[in-house]
């Protein structure tokens, strides 16, 4: 369930507050990961919105955005019941892509339960394939990453993924 998602946290990033449901536990007690990025795809809908940028412009402009890839950290539990809040900042956008971080959080807790980080590309749905922005869109994202960059980049944000060598015997 997604609450009233018109709140901000801090200055200027968008919020969108969801509800964990019975269904999205799993049989280890915890909200399952496929509904993490459910949850975050929610956050990422009401991003779109207020970029302009959502259904609404899919019908108007025969646009949408396609994610080309995301990168998600589960760092704490979350269960049943519990309040999320979750934080979208843009991090960067060139002429047809991009780059966004949703933060996750319980209720008031100031340490995100999980981030998600992705990249996505504007297309033509008429063709199906990348396009630039048109001029008006491409004005309200460039609006928005100057004042997301005004904003600490998250620590997490452009974290790689991989496996440290160790030392033979470990």
């Amino acid at each position: 369930m997604v609450e009233g998602a018109s709140s901000t946290e801090g200055p200027e990033l968008p919020t969108t507050r969801v509800v964990v449901e019975r269904d999205w536990v799993d049989y280890n007690g915890h909200m399952n990961l496929a509904f993490y990025v459910l949850a975050f795809d929610r956050a990422t809908d009401h991003f779109y919105d207020r970029l302009g940028i959502g259904l609404a412009y899919r019908e108007q402009m025969q646009s949408s955005m396609f994610t080309l890839a995301i990168n998600v950290d589960y760092l704490r539990e979350v269960f049943a019941g519990d309040r999320l809040r979750i934080s979208t900042q843009l991090l960067d956008s060139d002429a047809k892509r991009m780059r966004y971080f949703h933060q996750m959080y319980q209720g008031d807790d100031s340490a995100p339960v999980a981030t998600n980080e992705c990249l996505a590309v504007h297309v033509d749905m008429n063709s199906r394939r990348s396009a630039p922005y048109p001029q008006a869109t491409r004005e309200r994202i460039d609006a928005q990453l100057a004042a997301h960059r005004r904003l600490p980049v998250p620590e997490r944000a452009g974290r790689v993924l991989g496996v440290r060598a160790q030392a033979p015997g470990r």
